[in-house]
């Protein structure tokens, strides 16, 4: 029987080669994106541990990655502080660092590097080692910097720049003096993992004190080495006896554990996005499988049933079937693991591409990937030719060995009674989603919205018939007896039909889906635009953060400039009340900022003055507040601004959920930047010619942009429609497996149709007709798949966006992306049905007919 079965898979090899292509890339992409995390994990965890030293001296409040962002005036530590703890006998050696984000590079040709992804870390050197001894920064060509007027940039960066040693590097500074220029004498790279896509700006401590500092000799926070002998814990206990109020001293694991966890939040965003993607690729191929082997097991039924009137069992039968499944598995898991690799590659180039490198040593196959690969694609595959198996063992012996014998087939009338009460399930579910159940509404929806594709794949061939029906129809209407003949193949077997169509409409389902939600994102920017932001022209940058004051003062300067509102953003603790601890987004507004826009106020007073604040309704009733009530929120280092609540508005996408005067920014010891400028034009002066004029201030600044009202939605839809096509992107691979699924039932179908085809090119049919024939059936399953995907997509993305309504304010269908996505249905089905079409057309007449 091993041999039998051994034989009749090698003697089908071509059969088979198409399934085994869908499991291949379906492997591939789950391999692909295990290895490509692995190797995200593998490099941030190296720089991290790399970079780390045994103990840390930072302010209260603060975790690892804040210290650069915290922008705090007075808030720093002193040369005395370091000699304290260098004093310490628990202390090997003190090292006062100085940091600070918002410091951009130029090229050479005045054009911004980086910018996007990883971000540009700016810091001063000292030699001090990580927890493990060794140097943070390693060196790799010409020195570190020794005076002020000197840097060292990473390779890569320098190399972005179009600078080489000697080269004066052009820099943005994020507060002061806006244009800075210091000489290129050395590149470096951190221990243990390259940069990560991060760009690295590496001053003397001096200048960089003079950047984030203003000049004072002080220090953001201190890296401390323990003697030897002594533990972590016991060197930050020592530390904290002789540190200054508002600071702490932390053990180097407990700040590696948390910048572990700041990078894996944001890792496990990118790895779960792609991992979605992979299961669905995996999904996609199982349909295949399940539809490949029913095909086979019917095209072999009298073979089978010989085997049984020969003595073989049904489980023999069964257990013969899944033999050739497990080999099939077997070989295209492996194809598809080493595929893997080289997609995990590509993944690299593409996220490189927007800022984030991964080291290329830390991509490469691991145990747990290997494991994972067999089992999922062995397990799929095994679990999709089950069925088919047991359905081909069914059979009866004497009863198969007719001619007309097929396998006995379930009713349809059962699978659509329990397809209906799956939808109905499927409802139930969408319903406790918009009826706001507890949890997330968009994850009740999400469930509900599973189980609807999943039952309308399994009852495609009921729910599929009008559509075949009207595709007949028409293909009659257009092409004659060659459209009927194609329509009444495509309906003959409507479970072969449904299933092959099924994976297509996975894929068309989820990128309808995207399609709605996009195409709602979309309309709600344009109608939130349109509607609050009255400015006549804003600047800011085009990453959102903050940059220089020097901005706002030149172009507060051009002519036709009526109001110029500066806005600064920043991020506080709630200090007390049930919402103690909790992170708030705070947004400075100066005093011309209500002559640009109106709040809708609920209650009390939407301009805030002194130590007042303006609420969001949500916040306020999270916060259990109201006018008149106090606030206490903590920025970085302890600073404590006490408020009084002078009014409650509506959320607007003009200013924070607070809302505090800017100079009370400033009390808090955040140093000034702005985030973003609103400005009105003079209605008597020509807004073109002001509108050229603010861009030309704001041309020493690569980084902001000066938008109207509607270049900034442009420039949001922009980023919007880049995160789609990504995802569209990523959805074709479910979509070039659904295409080879068409292509082998059409394949199978021209071998089980040989004699058929023979009889109809004896009567007349012309080759030409035939290939018609056949391509008309391939269009009328992808136009099945196109319908069925995108009437649930456009359902699905309809129930989240209502769902979503507090952030996706109204709803937008894309029409014009629907209609394309039929348009490529039907060019998928022309191209699937390229190769079964000429093989039919080569069949021989005479041989055709002869065969049984």
């Amino acid at each position: 029987m091993l041999r039998l079965t051994l034989r009749n898979l090698f003697a089908r090899k071509v059969r088979l080669v198409m399934s085994g292509l869908s499991v291949i890339l379906g492997v591939a992409f789950l391999a692909g994106v295990l290895v490509f995390s692995n190797g995200l994990a593998t490099t941030f965890d190296g720089i991290i541990h790399g970079s780390t030293p045994d103990g840390v001296v930072r302010a209260v409040d603060t975790e690892s990655f804040d210290g650069g962002v915290s922008g705090q005036s007075g808030l720093a530590l002193t040369p005395d502080d370091v000699a304290r703890l260098a004093g310490l006998p628990e202390v090997a050696r003190a090292d006062g660092d100085v940091a600070g984000f918002g410091m951009n590079l130029l090229a050479s040709d005045g054009t911004l590097v980086g910018g996007t992804g990883a971000p540009t870390l700016a810091f001063n050197h000292t030699d001090g080692p990580n927890m493990d001894g060794e140097r943070a920064l390693l060196l790799q060509s010409g020195r570190w910097p020794e005076a002020p007027g000197e840097m060292v940039l990473d390779e890569a960066a320098a190399k972005a720049g179009d600078y080489r040693l000697g080269d004066q590097v052009k820099l943005l500074a994020p507060f002061g003096t806006l244009e800075r220029t210091a000489e290129l004498v050395g590149t470096a790279e951190f221990n243990g993992g390259g940069t990560a896509g991060a760009t690295l700006l590496i001053f003397t401590t001096e200048e960089a004190q003079e950047l984030f500092l203003g000049g004072a000799d002080a220090y953001n926070q201190i890296s401390l080495t323990a003697a030897d002998g002594v533990s972590q814990d016991e060197l930050a206990d020592a530390a904290q006896q002789v540190l200054p109020e508002g600071f702490e001293a932390v053990t180097g694991d407990q700040v590696a554990e948390e910048s572990q966890d700041a990078v894996g939040a944001f890792l496990g965003i990118i790895n779960t996005f792609l991992l979605v993607f992979a299961i669905i690729a995996v999904i996609v191929g199982g349909f295949i499988i399940v539809n490949t082997f029913s095909i086979l097991v019917a095209q072999r039924t009298r073979e089978l049933a010989l085997l049984r009137a020969l003595g073989a069992g049904r489980g023999q039968v069964t257990r013969s079937v899944l033999l050739e499944a497990l080999v099939l598995a077997l070989v295209a898991t492996t194809l598809g693991i080493g595929l893997g690799l080289v997609l995990a590659r590509g993944l690299a180039a593409m996220f490189r591409s927007v800022g984030l490198d991964i080291a290329s040593d830390a991509l490469d196959l691991t145990p747990r990937t290997i494991v994972t690969g067999y089992v999922v694609g062995v397990g799929v595959t095994m679990a999709a030719a089950y069925l088919p198996a047991r359905r081909g063992a069914k059979v009866a012996p004497v009863a198969a060995m007719r001619a007309d014998a097929v396998p006995e087939r379930g009713s349809l009338r059962r699978r659509s009674l329990v397809g209906a009460v799956l939808l109905a399930v499927g409802a139930g579910f969408a319903a406790t989603g918009i009826a706001g159940a507890p949890g997330s509404d968009a994850a009740w929806i999400g469930v509900g919205a599973v189980i609807w594709i999943l039952t309308v794949a399994a009852i495609s061939p009921v729910v599929g018939k009008p559509v075949l029906a009207l595709c007949r129809s028409l293909f009659g209407a257009l092409f004659g007896t060659t459209g009927r003949l194609a329509g009444e193949n495509a309906l003959r077997d409507p479970r072969r039909t449904g299933a092959t169509a099924s994976a297509l409409m996975i894929g068309l389902a989820l990128v309808s889906t995207i399609g709605v939600l996009a195409a709602s994102l979309n309309k709600s920017v344009d109608d939130v635009v349109d509607e609050q932001f009255t400015a006549d022209l804003l600047v800011q940058n085009t990453n959102f953060l903050p940059f220089s004051t020097e901005i706002g003062d030149a172009v507060a300067q051009v002519p036709g400039v009526d109001v110029v509102s500066r806005q600064q953003w920043a991020a506080a603790r709630v200090q007390s009340g049930p919402a103690a601890g909790e992170t708030v987004n705070i947004a400075g507004n100066d005093a011309a900022y209500g002559r640009i826009y109106d709040l809708d106020v609920v209650a009390g007073d939407a301009t805030p003055t002194g130590a007042e604040a303006v609420l969001f309704r949500g916040l306020a009733r999270d916060l259990d507040v109201g006018v008149g009530d106090a606030i206490d929120l903590g920025f970085l280092g302890g600073t404590t601004l006490h408020l009084t609540v002078a009014g409650i508005v509506e959320s607007a996408e003009t200013t924070a959920e607070v809302s505090i005067p800017i100079d009370q920014l400033v009390a808090a010891g955040v140093l000034r930047q702005d985030t973003n400028l609103s400005i009105l034009i003079d209605p008597a002066v020509d807004p073109a010619t002001v509108r050229d004029a603010v861009d030309d201030a704001a041309a020493p600044a690569p980084i902001v942009g000066v938008f109207d009202k509607a270049g900034f939605a442009d420039e949001i839809r922009g980023q919007v429609n880049q995160l789609l096509y990504i995802i569209y992107g990523l959805l074709t691979l479910a979509i070039v497996i659904a295409v080879i699924g068409i292509v082998n039932t059409l394949g199978l179908s021209v071998i089980e149709r040989t004699r058929e085809i023979g009889l109809l090119r004896a009567v007349g049919m012309s080759r030409a007709k035939l290939r018609r024939m056949v391509t008309l059936e391939s269009v009328a399953i992808a136009v099945l798949g196109a319908v069925l995907g995108m009437v649930l997509g456009l359902l699905i993305g309809v129930l989240l966006q209502q769902s979503l309504k507090d952030d996706l304010t109204s709803l937008g269908l894309p029409i014009g992306q629907l209609l394309a996505f039929l348009v490529v249905a039907i060019v998928v089905g022309v191209l699937a049905a390229v190769v079964p079409a000429i093989r039919a057309a080569r069949l021989d007449v005479l041989d055709a007919i002869a065969t049984e």
